[in-house]
């Protein structure tokens, strides 16, 4: 009788478990903290000089505070344009290389984006961060735009 009820036991677990079950997944942290889900809006580079120096708010990055199998990136539009905007996405090894895993020019309605990945782990690399970069000096229409974004990693 024993035995019956650890087989039903087993079988009761295959069956809730399916074969193709979604890996569970945690957002990252920014840099410097503050909430999962980064609210920004495309500025151009402060202190511009020309169009190749200033300071800007496109990059965002991602803590990886630990190992994980894949990488999913989120963008949401958060007010509409006639431009399109330059989305790209980079992982960042802690050897200082990085890998770009997304290089698109987006124009999405508004409440609506996309998402990027997933993303494996690279064979014998350390990623210590994802990072987003949000706009471009050569196209300088692209600003006002606001959106979300956010990355998972999963297990």
């Amino acid at each position: 009788m024993s035995r019956l009820i650890s087989l039903l036991s087993i079988a009761a677990s295959v069956v809730l478990t399916p074969a193709g079950a979604e890996a569970a997944c945690t957002f990252l942290q920014p840099v410097g903290g503050g909430e999962t889900i980064v609210k920004k809006k495309v500025e151009r580079p402060k202190g511009l000089i020309g169009k190749a120096v200033g300071r800007t708010n496109w990059d965002t990055d991602f803590v990886v505070d630990r190992p994980y199998r894949s990488f999913k990136l989120f963008f949401t539009a958060d007010s509409t344009d006639s431009t399109s905007y330059p989305v790209q996405a980079f992982l960042k090894f802690s050897d200082g290389s990085n890998l770009k895993v997304a290089d698109e020019q987006l124009q999405p309605p508004l409440g609506t984006g996309r998402m990027f990945g997933p993303f494996t782990q690279v064979q014998g690399k350390s990623i210590s961060q994802v990072n987003f970069r949000i706009g471009a000096n050569d196209d300088p229409n692209a600003t006002g735009f606001s959106y979300r974004i956010s990355v998972q990693g999963c297990d």
